[in-house]
């Protein structure tokens, strides 16, 4: 059990090591993968995932949620998928002559939306309020969502037949977008092997080294007590705004976007023990949290010229602090 009387040390570290080796011990190959959904989970963001099919994108956020012992919902979208399908719905009870509500999948606390651009933008907006208020409005009454509630939607980057790209604002609300790329050949012979020994199984029992939800609500309150300098603070604003002047972009980094950019950056400080934030902090978190932030001019486009590419030329752009 963690010391809530102590600050970020090397405790903090050791704990969030711990349940990085609980999920990589199943998810194995993918050690950026985790690290960066860690930084979310910490930093009470929401993530997109991209990944082909097959990459494990599933069975990661179960096992995440088997790990902190967190309720865990999955919806699979499709076009015809309504927003109560997601919210839940009002029944009239005849014996009491009332309604009640019925409530939907989004009553988790760790809920993953699977092939989110398959589904209808009006069934999309329907996380908005929920990711952005964590709460649902119904007929007019507020409902409050679990204090860990926590988005996971995944993306297929190769099909777009069928799909409804998610516009600006919504993918704004994400704080980080993941790619999950395949795994290196070793990784892969391990699956092999852990496929084998059946730790794949669908009925794999609660996680023992897991940590509880109230730990992790901790450990996030914890992170608020990681110090910025004020070289920090121009650093990161330099890049913001630069990133809306650079000739490749025609949409740079929202307001949002410096906020959860620190909120991430404060994160992966306090999974490394410390108890401020390094220029190497906001470098580590940068690509996920700006490369759905960063829309590319046409002309780009047509260059070849990648998010990735683009991100990283800004980061040689501005000066770090000394």
């Amino acid at each position: 059990m963690i010391n809530l009387d102590t600050c970020i040390t090397e405790e903090f570290s050791k704990t969030i090591s711990q349940l990085k080796k609980t999920v990589t011990d199943i998810i194995v190959g993918q050690e950026l993968v985790v690290d960066q959904l860690l930084i979310a989970l910490l930093a009470n963001g929401h993530v997109l995932l991209e990944g082909v099919p097959g990459t494990a994108k599933t069975l990661l956020v179960k096992t995440l949620a088997r790990s902190i012992n967190a309720d865990f919902s999955r919806i699979q979208l499709t076009p015809d998928m309504l927003p109560s399908d997601i919210l839940g719905t009002s029944v009239y009870d005849f014996n009491t002559k009332t309604f009640t509500l019925k409530k939907g999948p989004i009553f988790t606390s760790l809920l993953l939306a699977d092939e989110i651009n398959r589904t209808a933008p009006k069934t999309q907006s329907a996380l908005l309020e929920a990711m952005e208020e964590r709460q649902i409005t119904l007929d007019g009454r507020s409902e409050k969502l679990p204090d860990l509630f926590m988005v996971v939607a995944t993306q297929n980057p190769i099909e777009f037949e069928g799909t409804y790209p998610l516009p600006e604002a919504q993918l704004d609300r994400f704080m980080l977008k993941i790619i999950v790329n395949y795994p290196g050949a070793d990784a892969e012979k391990q699956m092999l092997a852990n496929w084998q020994e059946g730790r794949y199984d669908s009925n794999l029992p609660e996680s023992t080294n897991a940590i509880s939800i109230d730990e992790i609500l901790m450990l996030r309150k914890k992170i608020k007590q990681v110090k910025v300098e004020e070289g920090i603070f121009g650093y990161l604003m330099q890049l913001v705004q630069k990133s809306r002047g650079l000739s490749d972009i025609q949409l740079g980094a929202s307001p949002r976007a410096s906020l959860y950019w620190l909120a991430a950056a404060k994160a992966h400080a306090a999974m490394e023990g410390r108890d401020f934030v390094t220029p190497d902090n906001i470098k580590f978190v940068a690509q996920p949290v700006l490369r759905h932030r960063l829309i590319l001019t046409p002309e780009s486009e047509i260059e070849g010229i990648t998010t990735e590419q683009v991100i990283n030329r800004l980061l040689g752009l501005v000066p770090v602090p000394r």
